[in-house]
């Protein structure tokens, strides 16, 4: 679609927009698109002027709406890429695409929902477009300069499509669609068969059901499709259903020129005399040898024959009759219909579910007051309803009163869950439990740390102590149930404690306890024959001794009884007094090799500087246990007289403070 025009294109436009309608014509619209072949190209020789729905485009600014549209639809067989060309027969035409995953979507939801976009091109300018491997992004925006081509769109197997074809230029001339290049497949190839034949209660309609869906137009609207056998039966037309809007159909009605007789036929295929039978999408014949047998049975009331499964608390029963009836002979609120049982079940409504235009059923919904809860036997039982009959069927026959079919109804189940802990210093256990009313066979229990069980009353071991998120599902066959707790398991217990790594003598070390659990009890052990049985004790390490580490020991105990334990090793030094040498000798035997403060336990956002008789820095630390070599990029300095300048907080007093002085370098 074009963003720049000229003036006069334009008015030329607004002119020709004004003129467009609503599209009636079949195809330009997505109820009624074309059914698309895979093999085939697609002629499109004329393009009526209509349209002018938005369409939302994801990440395109644009205003785009659906100009002189066509729509076409198809099924993906096999997951692949979906490559095709549109071909205008006027290379000055403006041709724009789209395509949509229109899966289990209402077709309406096109023009409102931007999720259902799969790929599109916009773009403004003339010639060839679609999809192929020229193309470098799925979606291409309206505007001049927008490349025609785009990525092909990945398509998964058994989702339905569809694709708008928008002519931008309000001529009329028409175009060519084709498809290939892609690995995805959309054409089905399934072979065409008859799947059953059926008469209707006069015999003179035969109703025959496809296997897939078949042109419209390949249907012989004379009947010469068909003949019946055994004997010279007549068939005088044939009519395809859903074909005044659409362009296929797996149902076909033959209507015949006289009455059956009750007994047993059969429905044969031959050419037509169309010079063809019954052809699918890509022209692929149903064989002439295809047959279906049928019946036709004496003119009698048609029997409820059965109920559709009610599932679990039915608010809807479905009846199910072995031949139509006719939808009006069905009493709107119900009053055909009443239902006995274990219980009162009030029926509310009733109907046929016949669409506009259908004038038979062979399925009636009865709607209920309010929904089945409890399990039960039960009939629905006809009866006159406030019409004056009860069913009646195509040939005027009316189903007698009291005609019944027998259906059961399943309890609701309730999924809700009882469990009772037992605390261990190892493990947990925990016994689940459910009551199984209701009929329940079947539970799936989802236990936390990837636990799973099938079992009614599981008992669990956990040896991770923490919450759990349970869920549990319940089923009796026929009606299931979700419930969810988190069980928590508050006996995790885990010994644990900081303190200073570095302590001065004859000051109180400080230990903070960040231990977790439900405690009671706390036992220190120093190192030094010390204990303390407070939560976060000082204890005074008594000198004088030389620089020593010492192994601290903390022990919880919690409510259940249950240990632990942890060990970290602390050294105290055998003196705090901060200095730094006069002298030191870095040669390597282990004793003076380093220049640096010692005893700086108690400096906090420590600096260490050491400069050489030109001012030259040979030297920085932020940590006061690394020192200086003597070396200066690797090399070796000269023995003199060296400068050092030291910063530092105090921990004790959080004062700033500032030393200098000299140190000899001595080889």
């Amino acid at each position: 679609m074009r963003s720049v025009v000229t003036t006069t294109f334009i008015f030329f436009l607004s002119l020709s927009l004004s003129a467009q309608t609503i599209c009636t014509t079949p195809g330009q619209n997505p109820a009624t698109a074309f059914p698309v072949c895979g093999t085939s190209t697609f002629v499109q020789n004329s393009v009526p002027l209509c349209g002018g729905n938005t369409i939302p485009v994801p990440s395109c600014p644009d205003h785009l709406t659906d100009i002189n549209p066509f729509w076409y639809k198809f099924k993906c067989f096999q997951s692949g890429t979906l490559g095709f060309k549109i071909t205008p027969h006027a290379t000055s035409e403006d041709y724009d695409w789209q395509v949509f995953d229109v899966t289990n979507k209402s077709l309406n939801l096109i023009y409102s929902d931007p999720s259902l976009n799969v790929s599109c091109n916009w773009s403004g300018e003339y010639g060839e477009t679609g999809a192929s491997n020229a193309g470098s992004q799925l979606f291409v925006c309206g505007g001049g300069g927008k490349p025609l081509w785009s990525k092909m769109p990945n398509l998964v197997q058994g989702h339905d499509y569809v694709l708008l074809v928008s002519h931008f230029t309000p001529g009329q001339s028409g175009y060519d669609l084709s498809f290939g290049g892609g690995t995805a497949v959309i054409t089905d190839s399934t072979p065409p068969k008859v799947l059953l034949a059926e008469s209707n209660c006069g015999g003179d309609v035969i109703r025959v059901k496809l296997n897939k869906k078949m042109k419209c137009a390949s249907v012989a609207t004379d009947g010469s499709d068909f003949f019946i056998t055994p004997g010279n039966i007549q068939v005088t037309s044939a009519a395809a259903i859903g074909c005044t809007t659409g362009f296929d159909t797996d149902s076909i009605e033959v209507h015949l020129g006289v009455l059956l007789a009750p007994g047993n036929y059969t429905l044969n295929i031959k050419t037509g005399s169309d010079a063809n039978t019954i052809l699918d999408y890509c022209d692929n014949a149903l064989p002439a040898t295809e047959k279906a047998n049928f019946a036709v049975l004496p003119q009698l009331p048609t029997p409820m024959d059965s109920l559709a499964l009610t599932g679990c608390k039915p608010q809807s029963l479905h009846v199910i009759l072995s031949k139509p009836i006719l939808c009006s002979s069905v009493a709107p609120d119900g009053s055909d219909f009443v239902v006995g049982g274990n219980y009162p079940v009030v029926v509310s409504s009733a109907s046929g579910g016949c669409a506009a235009g259908v004038t038979i059923t062979k399925e009636i919904t009865i709607n209920l007051s309010r929904p089945m809860y409890q399990a039960g036997i039960f009939t629905v039982t006809l009866k006159t309803g406030s019409d004056g009959n009860t069913i009646i069927n195509e040939c005027s026959k009316e189903t007698p009163v009291g005609s019944n079919v027998l259906f059961k109804v399943s309890d609701t189940v309730n999924a809700d869950f009882g469990y009772q802990k037992f605390y261990g210093c190892a493990n947990d256990t925990v016994n689940y439990f459910h009551p199984g009313s209701n009929g329940v066979n079947s539970w799936q229990w989802s236990l936390g740390d990837s636990k799973t069980s099938t079992q009614q009353n599981p008992q669990v071991i956990y040896n991770v102590f923490a919450q759990k998120n349970v869920q549990l599902i319940v089923s009796n066959g026929v009606c299931s149930d979700t419930s969810s707790q988190s069980v928590a398991l508050d006996n995790f217990l885990k010994a644990d404690f900081t303190g200073f790594d570095d302590n001065c003598p004859n000051e109180p070390t400080k230990f903070t306890s960040t231990a977790v659990g439900k405690i009671v009890q706390h036992n220190w052990s120093f190192g030094d024959g010390g204990n303390s049985s407070a939560a976060s004790p000082d204890h005074i390490y008594a000198g004088p001794f030389t620089t020593t580490p010492f192994t601290v020991r903390y022990t919880v105990t919690d409510s259940f009884g249950c240990q632990s334990t942890a060990q970290k090793i602390i050294k105290i030094y055998s003196s705090c007094l901060l200095a730094v040498p006069t002298a030191f000798t870095p040669n390597g035997d282990g004793l003076n090799d380093y220049l640096y403060p010692l005893n700086a336990v108690k400096a906090g956002k420590l600096n260490f500087k050491v400069f050489n008789r030109w001012g030259q820095e040979v030297f920085e630390t932020e940590n006061w246990k690394k020192g200086w070599d003597g070396t200066l990029k690797g090399l070796p300095q000269a023995a003199g007289v060296y400068v050092w300048f030291l910063s530092f907080t105090d921990r004790d007093s959080g004062q700033t403070r500032q030393m200098k002085g000299t140190a000899t370098l001595i080889r």
